[in-house]
């Protein structure tokens, strides 16, 4: 258990989640299902039963270091590492192996957004204990995949290679996001997975990944080496990684990669980023709507979301299939098959009314 360290990334703003969603207060710290613990918090509490929470690593950006201290009191600040500046999942993955590594030079890792939601954790916790099995002795890349329920396009799917380790596939092929039409073909085939964007494995694995695939980051982690976990980090940090490319994992190694395996997995996961996921996920009233509250009147409406501040309430008529979302000075009322569209929105709110709307 003590070589097991945990890496939550929770630096993102999670525009589609926009206007309850801001750069103020993201996603990752929102109290969506009215438990009293935001995502983050279901998180780190999920992977404290499968890693010593001494060794959980939280990655976020410099706006969110109180908040992410406020909400989770009982670690220690040498446990949050900041980001100065946005870089994408690359720079963020390789700089906790970095710092991991000068802990520990043969840590196992698994690395996870903040946001995810898990519905059995006993069945999670197996998948877990498998990869974690597999990547102390084996070279390679493991990442989880989700049996697809459902044609689905906001998720990136993951084909399966008949070589297998045990229960792993090698993974032959990654998609990301196909237009309706493929996924179907893609679900209906039985070859593919829904990308869950957790991964698994040793230390050593992943550097020498970066090494491999993208030695223009590794090169730049490489000049901290004997820095990490001293006060000097910071400072190192702060001067190198704005120049670090801007890429996610998935496209500058995991797709390049020739050890990666997948687990095919069932243990009831969403990805909690969009409000269609959220719909997907609570109960719905005799007319397929969700209200997230209960200050809605509906009148020959149908399959429509609905989420208001707790001292507001609505009325809708003749509404199908739409998101309806009011928080502080926005309201946003849009087809739930067009919410790809909200990033969009986002960005077109922010240079017609500026800052304090996104």
């Amino acid at each position: 258990m003590n070589n097991r360290y945990c890496v939550i990334m929770s630096g993102g703003v999670g525009s589609r989640f926009w206007p309850v969603s801001r750069n103020r207060l993201p996603k990752q710290f929102i109290d969506f299902f009215g438990t009293g613990e935001s995502l983050l918090q279901m998180t780190y509490k999920r992977y404290c039963q499968i890693v010593p929470k001494e060794n959980i690593i939280i990655v976020t950006h410099e706006n969110y270091k109180d908040i992410t201290k406020e909400q989770l009191p009982d670690i220690d600040e040498s446990q949050i590492l900041i980001e100065p500046q946005r870089r994408n999942t690359a720079a963020c993955i390789a700089w906790s192996a970095y710092h991991i590594r000068e802990k520990n030079k043969n840590a196992n890792i698994v690395v996870t957004p903040a946001d995810h939601l898990i519905l059995n954790e006993t069945l999670f916790k197996n998948s877990l204990e498998k990869s974690f099995e597999l990547a102390s002795k084996q070279d390679v890349l493991v990442t989880l995949g989700i049996n697809p329920t459902r044609v689905e396009t906001g998720y990136g799917y993951i084909q399966k290679d008949d070589d297998k380790i045990d229960e792993f596939h090698k993974v032959k092929t990654f998609t990301e996001k196909p237009d309706s039409e493929l996924a179907k073909i893609f679900v209906e085939s039985g070859e593919f997975l829904w990308n869950a964007g957790i991964f698994i494995w040793n230390v050593n694995t992943i550097i020498e990944a970066f090494e491999n695939h993208l030695p223009e980051v590794s090169a730049r982690f490489e000049g901290g080496n004997g820095l990490y976990g001293t006060e000097k980090e910071r400072e190192f940090i702060s001067d190198m990684f704005p120049s670090c490319p801007n890429i996610s994992i998935d496209f500058g190694v995991i797709e390049k990669a020739s050890n990666v395996y997948v687990l095919p997995s069932d243990f009831g996961w969403s990805d909690m980023g969009s409000w269609g996921a959220l719909y997907d996920i609570n109960d719905k009233d005799e007319n397929e709507n969700v209200s997230l509250g209960n200050s809605v009147l509906s009148y020959e409406s149908h399959n429509n979301l609905i989420s208001l501040p707790k001292d507001h309430i609505a009325v809708i008529q003749g509404l199908d299939d739409y998101i309806i979302a009011e928080s502080g000075n926005v309201l946003l009322i849009c087809k739930k098959s067009e919410e790809q569209r909200i990033r969009q929105f986002v960005k077109d709110a922010k240079v017609k009314f500026g800052d304090d709307y996104i």
